[in-house]
């Protein structure tokens, strides 16, 4: 099996790639400018550097490593890449084509691309399914009543919120919306909503519509450690539809500072 990575930057692309490797398949990995990816060179049977919007170019180092399945992973500094992009006329044909430009519809676009080569794109989490996160209280504390009503509010909240494409994050406090994740990201949300109300509530969850294939929401000892830095109590995963990265790690972190985290459904 020859597996390609597109790859951003974190602990997800390096653990999707060493994962690859011990199952003995090829890997080929994908990268851009400007991201951390050094660590993914020694794993990697093969590695490219292209800009974003070099559509035509990916389509053809798939083919010529003859790719049978390809997952993305990792971050992307979404201002930088736009800023950086160099559309060939393959991207400009999909930007054309797309009724929308959110990410989501981004996404699937450039995955319809690259499945017209016969390449299946995977979840990464197919090769990781133990970083997804379990439903229940993972935390020695669980939440207080008025905690489990914040959490249920800024649950159909960001469900309401992410059927408009806008984000995957919201903190709340007493059922009111705090702080809204846009392009700055989850840390910045966070902080933003510290400097404003103590004892906050902050909830992840998958866009209705998003394509599970792509990033999913996460989060980790960071997040944790930002939560801290700015007073918050509780952190809401959706359970089974999230990331939850050094989980082991990032409860240990929360139980010591006596704080929450509980995977979370619909129901």
């Amino acid at each position: 099996m020859r597996v390609a990575l597109l790859a951003g930057e974190g602990l997800y692309p390096y653990l999707f790639a060493e994962r690859v490797k011990s199952l003995g398949h090829a890997l080929v990995v994908i990268s851009f400018p400007g991201h951390d990816t050094r660590a993914l060179k020694p794993l990697a049977d093969a590695f490219y550097e292209i800009r974003f919007g070099q559509l035509g170019r990916l389509l053809r180092i798939l083919k010529r490593e003859k790719v049978q399945e390809i997952a993305f992973a990792g971050a992307i500094n979404k201002p930088r890449a736009l800023w950086e992009a160099r559309p060939d006329w393959r991207a400009w044909l999909l930007w054309r084509r797309l009724k929308h430009h959110h990410d989501d519809q981004i996404i699937r676009g450039l995955a319809e691309e690259i499945e017209k080569l016969g390449v299946k794109v995977i979840s990464p989490t197919q090769y990781l399914p133990e970083l997804l996160t379990p439903q229940g209280v993972l935390t020695q504390r669980r939440p207080t009543k008025d905690q489990w009503e914040d959490i249920i509010f800024g649950y159909s909240m960001a469900k309401a919120l992410g059927e408009l494409d806008i984000g995957q994050c919201l903190v709340v406090k007493d059922k009111m919306v705090v702080a809204v994740e846009a392009m700055e990201g989850t840390d910045a949300t966070i902080r933003r909503a510290g400097s404003l109300m103590p004892e906050t509530v902050v909830v992840k969850v998958c866009k209705p519509k998003q394509d599970p294939r792509f990033d999913l929401p996460s989060a980790g000892v960071r997040t944790i450690e930002t939560m801290l830095e700015a007073g918050a109590k509780v952190l809401a995963l959706e359970a089974h539809q999230s990331l939850f990265f050094e989980r082991e790690r990032a409860l240990a972190l929360a139980d010591e500072a006596g704080m929450v985290v509980v995977g979370v459904t619909h129901e």
